[in-house]
């Protein structure tokens, strides 16, 4: 059976994903972020591994934060860009129902993906944003972790 490929009436290039969804190395858009992410959180682990070791990292959509609009600043465990929730980090305690929980890092990925022009620049975000959060949870300098930090 030959499948025709789409026409590209318009010059907009292939229509349809570039790989078929049944293949392996398909990922969907959430799928490359949480990819992105463990990348760019690998050195900071590396370099901190026993101090990070009782960190979880989670990934959100969109913020699910309650905050007043008249905040002009945010606190500590918030990294923003403006306004906009980027990050935070969750520290330990108890659930709803009294069992035990473990500090997180948590990123949010649309405002993340929003700001971000292309995937090289998506990583650098990330990068900011992990330095930003690690250096909170261990009370240290972003520019201890990483000495080119900016955000």
């Amino acid at each position: 059976m030959h499948t025709r490929p789409f026409r590209n009436v318009h010059g907009r290039g292939l229509r349809g994903p570039l790989l078929p969804t049944q293949t392996p190395r398909f990922r969907t858009r959430s799928q490359s972020f949480d990819m992105a992410v463990l990348e760019a959180y690998a050195p900071i682990q590396q370099a901190y591994r026993e101090q990070l070791i009782g960190l979880d990292i989670a990934v959100d959509t969109v913020p699910r934060m309650r905050m007043r609009t008249d905040m002009t600043v945010l606190p500590d465990d918030i990294v923003a860009d403006g306004p906009v929730p980027l990050g935070r980090v969750l520290p330990a305690g108890t659930d709803q129902e009294g069992r035990p929980t473990r500090a997180r890092l948590v990123l949010f990925r649309m405002p993340i993906e929003t700001r971000a022009e292309d995937p090289q620049d998506r990583q650098d975000v990330l990068t900011a944003v992990l330095t930003a959060l690690v250096a909170n949870y261990l009370n240290l300098s972003p520019r201890d972790i990483d000495p080119e930090f900016d955000l």
